[in-house]
């Protein structure tokens, strides 16, 4: 996986790709499609979510430049997966799910793997998560109208922000950096992720 689909594909950050290495797939994805865990597409783990496609995760979590002594925020914690290849990077993983049934099934599979940096909480990921801040990376793995405000005031300077921004179901990575100056903006590639739930993203039932 990691030499067909994500180094053969320009990803080159050497902790990135061990991480990928070192983080089993297979025990993010539903029992039923173990022989799916490690093709190059996203798959359905329940709720109406996905875990990422592995090139996506990587280019994403590229993208943050993370040196091992961060704080970071995700945003949509889903399988886990992405969280844990995360733990292998930063110092501090905090990481936001909506469904407490998806919550709960990652922290089991965090405990399982001895993953003891990642804090789950359950709640709306569209306003951030104020008692972890300042961070000095934020992603999110699930697509928003627009960066929620709350996000921005919850980065450090010099932090960076990942995002899929734009309609329900087709997107941009944006790369946001907290710079003197301002928010400075970088688009990535065209994404389509799920959409991101809550008082600040698209509105569901039940808010």
């Amino acid at each position: 996986m990691v030499e067909n689909q994500i180094s053969g594909r320009g990803i080159s950050d050497a902790r990135v790709l061990k991480a990928m290495r070192d983080i089993p797939r297979h025990k993010f994805v539903p029992e039923h499609l173990i022989d799916e865990a490690y093709a190059d597409y996203p798959l359905p783990i329940g709720g109406g979510q996905t875990i990422s496609q592995p090139y996506i995760v990587a280019l994403m979590t590229e993208r943050l430049e993370l040196k091992g002594d961060e704080n970071l925020l995700e945003i949509g914690t889903g399988s886990g997966y992405q969280a844990a290849i995360l733990s292998k990077l930063a110092d501090v993983v905090h990481t936001v799910e909506l469904r407490p049934e998806l919550a709960e099934r990652a922290e089991k599979t965090f405990r399982e793997m001895g993953i003891d940096n990642v804090h789950i909480h359950v709640g709306d990921g569209t306003l951030g998560w104020e008692e972890g801040a300042p961070y000095d990376g934020i992603i999110a793995t699930a697509a928003a109208p627009r960066v929620p405000k709350s996000f921005f005031g919850q980065l450090k300077q010099g932090g960076k922000i990942v995002i899929p921004v734009g309609a329900r179901w087709r997107q941009v990575l944006e790369l946001w950096t907290k710079t003197e100056e301002g928010m400075k903006k970088e688009e990535v590639l065209p994404v389509a992720f799920v959409p991101l739930l809550g008082k600040n993203g698209w509105q569901d039932s039940g808010f």
